[in-house]
């Protein structure tokens, strides 16, 4: 058992580990989540193949898209807000003949897209503005978006005297959004399981990775809920907390003129 005295010095050493993209490869081993029965990957690479043009909202740098190049479409451009994974992401697409482009995903701002610009838009754990996601589908375009639900590891949240920000991100909300819109519902998948960390460091780069979960986050301001997962792992041998994602897939009908709701999204 490691010495309880170095922990926080240990856990400090976490915390200024750099974190690019969305890339949660330094942990692997150490934060394990469990598999959905469905792949976001594999469907969003099918409904490439079919489709001409393509738009990917809020692609972080740009890894899971690259994952997925043998089946990019002729056009492909993605969307991100924060700085670093700008740049990241444009180093990355952009000599592969992808275009990045700079915007904030929420679901108040308008798109700089035309519309029926895309007949694939694809979506993986960011805001969804349907209205807008509506009207830069083609006429008979798909969304296909994977979506962390807004209860997403609330037990861990807690400990740390955290709450959901958006505890209402989940189907109950979007898939009436997208009714509304004029947009068909395809599929939907919900799941749950266990987000895992076999070591308290590994929480740390975590939450330091994702700031908006525990707002304020560093070992100093949290160390007595650190400590608390300490014993929780001594006494359990693993830290196992609540994990729900769901599917979307829905369709722009042919010739339906998609209603704008931003007022009430």
């Amino acid at each position: 058992m490691q010495d309880a005295s170095s922990l926080p010095e240990l856990w400090k050493a976490e915390e200024k580990m750099p974190f690019t993209g969305w890339d949660f490869s330094y942990v692997d081993g150490r934060m394990l989540l469990d598999p959905p029965p469905w792949s976001y990957t594999s469907r969003a690479k099918k409904l490439m193949r079919r489709a001409s043009s393509l738009l990917d909202i809020a692609t972080g740098g740009g890894e899971r898209l690259l994952e997925m190049q043998d089946s990019w479409p002729a056009k492909v451009v993605a969307t991100e807000g924060y700085p670093p994974n700008i740049a990241l992401a444009s180093t990355r697409l952009e000599p592969l003949g992808a275009r990045v482009v700079e915007a904030d995903s929420d679901e108040i701002s308008p798109m700089a897209f035309a519309d029926g610009e895309f007949d694939l838009v694809i979506n993986r754990h960011a805001a969804l503005h349907l209205d807008e996601i509506g009207r830069i589908l083609a006429d008979g375009g798909t969304l296909l978006t994977r979506q962390v639900h807004g209860m997403w590891a609330h037990d861990l949240l807690a400990i740390f005297g955290a709450y959901p920000q958006w505890p209402d991100a989940s189907p109950q909300k979007y898939v009436p959004w997208l009714r509304r819109v004029g947009l068909e519902l395809l599929d939907l998948r919900e799941w749950s399981g266990k987000l895992v960390f076999t070591d308290v460091g590994a929480v740390v780069y975590y939450l330091k990775a994702v700031p908006w979960l525990v707002p304020g986050f560093s070992v100093d301001t949290h160390l007595d809920g650190l400590n608390r997962l300490q014993l929780q792992l001594d006494a359990q041998g693993q830290l196992a907390f609540k994990a729900m994602n769901y599917l979307i897939e829905a369709r722009k009908p042919v010739g339906v003129r998609v209603t704008q709701l931003t007022d009430t999204a």
